[in-house]
């Protein structure tokens, strides 16, 4: 457990020089590969930016998008006008464990990039997600991948994780949540470049297109009721296999495994859906 190196994520770890340091490099890095090495354009910016730098105190704000490469964060970050070099409003984000906190150094140098690690596999209960939750809690700025793992191909987003929609279900205030969907990093870092292998550095030349839709507001309080006399008896609570989840209570409602199943569902349906809208319009 002492590899998670929780510490290193903290603001006050060594008075904050050490993650400035880091957002120095890895943002004047995402706004060479997106600015000068390859072209971005960006439809909406001003919402993203308007929610980044000035979304009422308290109020957390999620950002999901499709996952096209191992560098989608942080080069979603470089265009023209984003504060990408601000560690303070800097996002934080999900990141794959086995892939980000392979040793000390690598768990050191992501966990000062703000990112939290997540078991793939392991559920959306596991440990790490309340790192995750916290920092909604604490109003913060959360990025996630919810289809949960890249695909290059130029195809439908696919049926989203409920990692995502958990967390703003239990978070104590309502998120802001915002769709993007973006291409272009597939061939700035493709997959398969040579012999199988991604390419040691970023490719030029290419387009980058980055679409931010609108917020999506959630009425949980409402949701919760209706997930509740939903599932009651439903085919959702028959049929399926118990995770073991545990009763989660909110607003002075119990929401047992089959209840959230139904609410989560329902809010990966509505993001999943304003996703394809947006990969739609890329076009």
């Amino acid at each position: 457990m002492g590899r998670k190196m929780e510490w290193a994520g903290r603001e006050k770890h060594m008075r904050g020089i050490p993650r400035k340091m880091v957002f120095l490099a890895v943002g004047a890095f995402a706004k060479a590969v997106a600015t000068l090495l390859n072209t971005t354009s960006v439809h909406n910016a001003d919402t993203l930016i308007r929610l980044v730098r000035s979304r009422p105190p308290g109020i957390p704000l999620v950002t999901v998008s499709n996952h096209m490469s191992t560098l989608d964060d942080p080069l979603l970050w470089g265009f023209k006008g984003f504060p990408s070099l601000d560690a303070h409003l800097a996002r934080w984000v999900l990141a794959a464990e086995d892939i980000c906190f392979k040793n000390s150094v690598l768990t050191y140098f992501f966990r000062l990039g703000k990112c939290i690690p997540i078991t793939r596999g392991a559920g959306i209960y596991q440990e790490y997600m309340n790192e995750a939750l916290q920092c909604l809690n604490n109003g913060a700025w959360l990025h996630t991948f919810p289809e949960g793992k890249v695909s290059q191909e130029d195809a439908p987003i696919r049926r989203l994780k409920w990692g995502t929609a958990s967390l703003i279900v239990r978070a104590h205030v309502t998120p802001i949540v915002l769709p993007m969907v973006h291409s272009g990093f597939e061939e700035v870092m493709p997959e398969k470049f040579f012999l199988d292998r991604r390419p040691p550095f970023p490719l030029c030349n290419k387009k980058i297109k980055i679409m931010i839709g609108q917020p999506l507001e959630f009425d949980i309080p409402k949701m919760r009721e209706l997930a509740i006399s939903k599932s009651r008896g439903d085919v959702f609570s028959s049929t399926t296999t118990s995770r073991g989840w545990p009763v989660i209570s909110s607003y002075g409602l119990d929401l047992d495994e089959a209840a959230q199943r139904y609410l989560y569902s329902s809010i990966s349906e509505e993001i999943q859906s304003a996703m394809e809208e947006l990969r739609s319009s890329l076009k």
